[in-house]
């Protein structure tokens, strides 16, 4: 008799601590925690841009998350047409955010950059010549367009530090 209660103080022991670190494992998943190495305190971008002469050229930077930016409408597009193709300067200035597709963009000098999901397009190249897009690797272009009010900071933050 002694020996069964005994199995049974160490099999209630046993399921105790079984409990205790089921309930811990299961507080540990409702937490939140924030890795440093996911957590991102910029988005990449490219900015597009008009130089002196009106041709376009485009910047390599960032721009950062959680600031509330100056907009009052966006839409979605994935129809392309051959004319937007090629060279065309901005319609206004913008954010170009790509959802899906890889889309190379070549500006006056022949200067070129890949836009994928997850870095930002600033389009500001709003006269001249303008910029021509082509697919790489991609036959649809999925992509969000949020226009920047008029005068309003575009939060661009270039590579070399400048603005």
């Amino acid at each position: 008799m002694k020996n069964i209660i005994k199995g049974i103080c160490v099999i209630m022991a046993f399921n105790t601590i079984a409990m205790a670190n089921a309930q811990n494992k299961e507080s540990k998943n409702l937490s939140f925690k924030v890795n440093k190495e996911e957590s991102k305190d910029y988005i990449p971008a490219y900015r597009l841009i008009n130089n002196a002469d009106g041709t376009c050229a485009f910047e390599k930077g960032r721009i950062p998350t959680l600031k509330h930016m100056n907009t009052t409408t966006f839409w979605l597009s994935n129809k392309t047409e051959e004319w937007e193709k090629n060279a065309h300067p901005a319609p206004r200035r913008q954010y170009v955010i790509t959802l899906k597709g890889n889309i190379k963009f070549k500006v006056s000098d022949g200067s070129t950059f890949i836009i994928k999901p997850g870095t930002i397009l600033l389009a500001e190249d709003l006269k001249g010549k303008g910029h021509s897009w082509d697919m790489v690797n991609s036959k649809e272009w999925e992509r969000l367009y949020v226009p920047i009010a008029e005068d309003a900071d575009d939060f661009f933050i270039a590579d070399n530090g400048a603005k």
